[in-house]
């Protein structure tokens, strides 16, 4: 995977946006419901990557116990550098591991990061939370 369609995949979701909070080499991608009321709503981060390095790599929200396994299983993922380790995975994009792979690890990241999101919020994006029973 590339960084041009990595950006796209991260921005294909409801309610994802770029933002550069730690300088214009590092794309943040975040997701925030729509603002009422006129507040200022600020988005949470999903996926961060600087896109126009070399060594393309991504860090990417995941479930503890999956990011382990992750880990375990592939040597590409690893903890993420400056984050914490436990609930991010960094994932080198040097084309070892499956666009499919990359884009569902990408999704699940979205995905944590939304259902953190109150019910109006995530209503506003239209997703559904799986149900629990």
């Amino acid at each position: 995977m590339d960084g041009a369609t990595l950006r796209q995949v991260c921005l294909s979701f409801p309610g994802t946006y770029e933002d550069f909070p730690f300088g214009p080499e590092t794309s943040v991608f975040k997701v925030r419901s729509a603002v009422s009321g006129g507040s200022k709503q600020e988005g949470k981060m999903f996926a961060a990557s600087a896109l126009d390095e070399q060594n393309l790599a991504v860090s990417l929200k995941c479930d503890p116990a999956l990011a382990a396994q992750l880990r375990s299983a592939h040597p590409e993922i690893t903890g993420a550098w400056h984050m914490n380790k436990t609930h991010w995975n960094g994932v080198r994009l040097d084309g070892a591991l499956p666009d499919s792979m990359v884009r569902d690890m990408v999704e699940d990241s979205y995905d944590l990061v939304v259902s953190s999101l109150s019910r109006k919020q995530q209503a506003q994006l239209g997703w559904a939370r799986l149900a629990r029973d």
